[in-house]
């Protein structure tokens, strides 16, 4: 009997019921890409797709870099505010977070008009030079994207930040590949993705001018500047960019020792296995602000049931998926075309890896909720060092598998590191308990 109480008072948790129809919407996001997905692969030359792949991942890296950490600190920002009775200040705080991305962007745009176009492309060895140019190009509206869609949740927007993160992001791209291919331009892809950030970078940032409007809030009434922004947001941005790249460095290196067909097929079995990590972000996307709330509000006894809590939830809807996608892995990657199935083995590979980050459960966003943002910096960049080491060393030998196995091997390092230090330093298990 109290077993099924503690069953029926975990499923009508707001934040459980919040986190499940967050999940809907990521859901319906990954349906989404991967319809366009299995649309491009079927459909569009591989050679063109692993030119979309190559500038996606190279805009995520960069991407992760121009946006410093800030789509992350503003969680936090919102979580002390709200602690503090005074989330009204967040609307200074997101201006000076603009005026940072705009910099770091227009740094980034020099740097591309002045390198020499031969030089980049004697780094990847093919002709990639123009793809960088039109991605760094973007990286302002991308950057600007990014934060604006955490803005939505700092603001307890949650459910209009799953929309633009899921439905606005795909379904206008996928129009507009529809577009291209029925009038014989398959070769505007790239471009077609690109100018897809321009619409939303317009759209949310015009509906987060009209609502800062309406908020009067003395600028004077919190001292958060510039510098203590780049403070916080630094370890964030650091541990962010390595993530990203520990995600994006198997395809770039891919790309330099393999053809483009290869990225193809290994990008498809990196895209499946967002079907596991989207329970941990679509859980990690509730959760956060509570982390940090909780924690500046000194209520740890609640932190601690707030994490099990979390971790017990994407235990329960990571197993199914995990389980469908290793059982049918075949069937699945043939969806995509005949030639996919080559990615099985690295698939196999790359769920166990992601198994391991879900049953660990939001070792990440607590450590940059609760003050450890610096610790999780120094962990994620042993873990991305030991991850390009590995990528080198096996990509030329083994191909796609060996990436797979060099992404696998530091993301099980850097969860199972940060868990046993979070259970040392603060007693919080963030793993699977019963």
């Amino acid at each position: 009997m109290k077993d099924l109480n503690s069953i029926k008072s975990f499923i009508r948790n707001p934040l459980v019921d919040k986190s499940i129809k967050v999940l809907f919407l990521r859901i319906v996001g990954v349906l989404l890409f991967f319809s366009l997905t299995l649309f491009l692969t079927n459909k569009f030359d591989p050679t063109i797709v692993g030119q979309y792949d190559f500038s996606r991942s190279l805009l995520i890296f960069l991407g992760g870099i121009g946006v410093f950490g800030m789509h992350q600190s503003i969680i936090y920002y919102s979580g002390y505010l709200k602690a503090h009775k005074a989330l009204h200040y967040l609307k200074h705080i997101y201006k000076r977070m603009v005026l940072i991305l705009l910099s770091i962007s227009l740094v980034f745009f020099v740097l591309a008009l002045l390198v020499n176009k031969e030089f980049i492309n004697s780094i990847f060895e093919k002709d990639v030079a123009v793809l960088v140019f039109k991605t760094v190009s973007t990286l302002f509206l991308y950057g600007l994207t990014l934060l604006n869609i955490d803005v939505f949740r700092a603001i307890e927007k949650t459910y209009m930040s799953e929309v633009y993160r899921n439905v606005m992001r795909y379904a206008p791209f996928f129009i507009l590949i529809l577009i291209i291919f029925y009038t014989g331009n398959t070769h505007l892809l790239v471009d077609v993705f690109l100018l897809n950030f321009l619409f939303l970078a317009i759209v949310s940032t015009i509906y987060l001018g009209v609502y800062f409007s309406k908020i009067t809030s003395d600028p004077k009434s919190f001292d958060i500047s510039f510098k203590s922004i780049f403070k916080r947001s630094g370890p964030m941005a650091i541990s962010a960019i390595t993530y990203l790249l520990m995600q994006s460095v198997d395809v770039i290196l891919l790309s330099k020792f393999s053809s483009f067909e290869m990225v193809a097929f290994y990008s498809v079995a990196i895209k499946l296995t967002t079907i596991i990590s989207l329970v941990l972000a679509s859980v990690n996307t509730v959760y956060s602000p509570t982390f940090s709330e909780l924690f500046n509000s000194n209520k740890l006894e609640s932190l601690r049931d707030t994490i099990k809590r979390s971790t017990r939830l994407i235990f329960v809807l990571t197993s199914p998926a995990i389980l469908i996608v290793f059982i049918f892995a075949d069937f699945i990657l043939n969806l995509f075309g005949p030639d996919y199935t080559v990615a099985k083995s690295a698939l196999y590979v790359l769920l166990l890896g992601q198994a391991v980050n879900a049953l660990c459960g939001s070792v990440g966003v607590y450590m940059n909720m609760t003050n450890k943002q610096n610790v999780l910096q120094k962990i994620l960049l042993v873990a991305f060092a030991l991850n390009v080491a590995l990528n080198l060393l096996l990509i030329p030998e083994y191909g796609i598998l060996g990436a797979a196995i060099a992404t696998t091997t530091s993301t099980v390092l850097w969860n199972i590191v940060a868990a046993i230090y979070i259970y040392r330093k603060d007693k919080v298990k963030t793993f699977l308990t019963l």
